[in-house]
């Protein structure tokens, strides 16, 4: 399920603690949508980070957590799992009767009523192309959430791109490791075949911008078709071919295996993160 809010969408005081790369992604998103940053409260401890909101946002974040931060219905905690305990101390008593809504990997919902003394809690795992609008958030909502804060939290995170509701807390830990962390295997990918191209006698500027629109192309074609990524894969895979030849080597390298056995990986380390970061 996916939702963008329009311009009709009423947003009430939001705050953020912390102000970072994706706090600002979301940020940006809710500007975008009409929001006036004079409705956005930022906790954010680091001098440059400040500066770069108010350089790139216009928006006046504060060093610390003050008794301004109970008018926010909406708190977002945009904060490291390792730092997420420390950070909800000073907060908490001002945001008790707020939704809160946390982009911290890992860090489960009990653990986060905890700390800021309240059970309406939303856990989000969004990705890094949220700061250009083309992001992919997974969400989980706690039993105390109404449908009216869940149609709130659509509308925010709407603003950076497509979302998905699971029902179950633990698939996070799934999402964390497919589209969390994906985007860093596209890049991946997308060095490999930049140096494959250089290689073989094309530039590096060359085969960058073949690999980058191959995988846009590729990914909204699928994205447009009916048919499954195996279907479309053997519609470009004529045996004895170019592309069989590849795809035949990559799968007598096991290639799929160990990049399913990579994400499993992503998989346990946001449960460990949990472990370490959530007492």
């Amino acid at each position: 399920m996916s939702q963008t809010p329009t311009s009709n969408t009423v947003f009430p005081p939001i705050a953020f603690i912390g102000g970072g790369n994706m706090a600002s992604a979301i940020m940006g998103g809710l500007i975008r949508q009409g929001v006036p940053a004079s409705a956005i409260t930022v906790v954010e401890p680091f001098e440059a980070a400040r500066e770069a909101l108010k350089a790139n946002l216009g928006i006046d974040s504060l060093p610390a957590a003050t008794p301004a931060l109970q008018n926010a219905q909406l708190v977002v905690w945009a904060v490291k799992p390792q730092t997420f305990k420390d950070a909800a101390a000073p907060v908490a008593a001002h945001t008790r009767s707020a939704l809160h809504l946390s982009v911290a990997a890992g860090i489960t919902t009990n653990s986060i009523a905890a700390w800021v003394a309240s059970n309406r809690i939303v856990r989000a795992m969004p990705n890094t192309p949220a700061l250009v609008g083309k992001g992919m958030t997974g969400l989980f909502a706690s039993p105390e959430v109404d449908a009216a804060g869940k149609a709130l939290i659509e509308s925010v995170i709407g603003s950076t791109g497509e979302l998905m509701w699971v029902d179950k807390e633990e698939h996070l830990d799934a999402v964390t490791a497919l589209s969390g962390s994906g985007p860093a295997y596209v890049f991946l990918f997308l060095e490999a075949m930049t140096q494959a191209g250089v290689n073989m006698g094309l530039s590096a500027e060359q085969s960058y911008q073949l690999a980058i629109a191959t995988f846009a192309g590729g990914s909204e074609l699928a994205a447009r078709s009916s048919e499954s990524a195996e279907v479309l894969r053997q519609r470009v895979t004529s045996k004895g071919g170019t592309t069989y030849a590849a795809i035949t080597h990559m799968q007598e390298q096991k290639l799929p295996e160990h990049f399913i056995e990579a994400m499993r990986k992503a998989q346990v380390r946001a449960q460990e993160l949990a472990l370490e970061f959530g007492k």
